[in-house]
């Protein structure tokens, strides 16, 4: 299973506090059927991003990056910009809440008088629910054309799944999301691949992913072939299409705010080149790689698994230290008594090591100084669940590549997935 967005919140402080990751119906769904205006953001290649503290009204989301999405009735010049969308290199596609949309017309998926309902769950027990509705998606100059991409709304007429909520927490709303969407470029192309699609070879379709819905009725778990799927919209780009890098400028403590870029290619343009001196990591089939901390190596082949991955979504740097004490209000953060100068190894299938120091602050003095109005914190970190996540602080200072799997790279570049800095 893969790494998806390690995403928890809870509200204190005036912050919005995350932390980090058999059935029937298996006849795929049919074409969509369907029924504003805006601009992309940026130019070229290029899509501006801020930690900014997110669109919660009087709130404040710590180590978020957000950005500006435009949506459109495909084919058409029929659109509206969304702000307030978190980045997240952990996850895979573009989701954003219903309660934001305005456009009208989007399509969705049918079959019969069934409608293609899509569900993610995220480390920490939360999940989203929505539609798989069909859009253009415009980011900066770039389109991706008829990109399958969730709706995030709560269901009338019918109750989500028990194996979507699975006793979790549900996220279909701003104030509990902390922010309006998330687009999702992890370095795979669909949200759940072969193992949802009916080429797939599977005799089941798995769960939680999709399912098919009528009102007043039960939902059916069903196949979906990939180009139903919800996609990471960068694959549908007719160029600049296999990864991205996030570039962050250096912080030391904390600011208001921080702004940086979301660059869309690798090694297609003069701005996306890998340079020389980058450290490539290959992942393995979790889309993971290994950590060593402390004399212990991290990584999804432990049992337990305890995968370590690089995650713009999660806020903090997350990981386990029994000697570093735990907030005791906010225990997804950790406490010391004074600053902490660390550091561990990476490690990728192609064993590439690098050395990563890095420092961790007390959450609670962080989060009280600058009368409370900072959002970008390079020193906050706290417990995982047993891997390591290099969460936004990692971004800090450095350019971070994610090439996509099964994507045509430069020469000379491995094969695909993999992450560089």
């Amino acid at each position: 299973m893969r790494t998806f967005l390690s995403l928890v919140i809870v509200a204190s402080l005036a912050f919005l506090v995350g932390c980090g990751g058999g059935g029937s119906g298996s006849t795929p769904v049919g074409v969509p059927t369907g029924g504003g205006g805006g601009t992309p953001t940026g130019s070229g290649n290029t899509l501006p991003i801020a930690v900014d503290g997110g669109p919660v009204a009087n709130t404040i989301y710590p180590n978020g990056a957000f950005t500006s999405v435009t949506i459109c009735n495909p084919g058409t010049t029929t659109c509206q910009t969304i702000d307030g969308i978190l980045v997240d290199t952990g996850s895979f596609g573009l989701r954003i809440l219903a309660s934001e949309i305005t456009l009208t017309g989007l399509e969705t998926f049918t079959s019969g008088s069934s409608t293609l309902y899509n569900c993610i769950q995220f480390v920490g027990s939360t999940y989203l629910w929505g539609t798989a509705a069909v859009a253009d998606v415009e980011m900066a100059g770039e389109k991706a054309s008829s990109a399958t991409i969730q709706v995030i709304a709560d269901p009338t007429g019918f109750n989500i799944p028990t194996n979507c909520s699975n006793g979790g927490i549900d996220d279909d709303s701003q104030l509990g999301l902390g922010a309006n969407g998330i687009l999702g470029i992890g370095p795979e192309p669909f949200d759940c691949g072969l193992a949802c699609d009916p080429n797939g070879g599977n005799p089941f379709p798995p769960e939680p992913f999709y399912y098919l819905c009528s009102t007043g009725t039960t939902c059916t778990p069903a196949f979906q072939t990939l180009n139903q799927q919800v996609v990471n919209p960068v694959v549908f780009f007719a160029t600049d299409n296999n990864g991205t890098i996030v570039e962050l400028p250096a912080l030391s403590g904390a600011a208001a705010t921080e702004s940086g870029s979301l660059i869309f290619g690798i090694g297609t343009q003069t701005n996306n080149q890998i340079p020389a001196n980058a450290t490539i990591f290959t992942l393995d089939q979790f889309d993971t790689f290994s950590v060593t901390y402390k004399g212990v190596t991290y990584n999804s082949s432990t049992n337990p698994p305890t995968p370590s991955f690089i995650d713009l979504g999660s806020n903090g740097l997350f990981f386990q230290d029994a000697t570093i004490p735990e907030c005791t209000d906010v225990t997804d953060f950790y406490c010391p008594t004074s600053l902490l100068a660390l550091s561990a190894v990476n490690q990728g299938t192609n064993a590439a090591t690098s050395t990563v120091d890095f420092s961790i602050d007390n959450a609670d003095n962080l989060f009280a100084a600058g009368n409370g109005a900072d959002a970008a914190f390079s020193t906050l970190g706290g417990p995982s669940g047993g891997g390591f996540d290099y969460g936004l602080p990692f971004f800090f200072g450095r350019n971070v590549f994610t090439a996509i799997d099964g994507a045509a790279l430069p020469s000379g570049a491995p094969a695909a997935p993999w992450w560089a800095y």
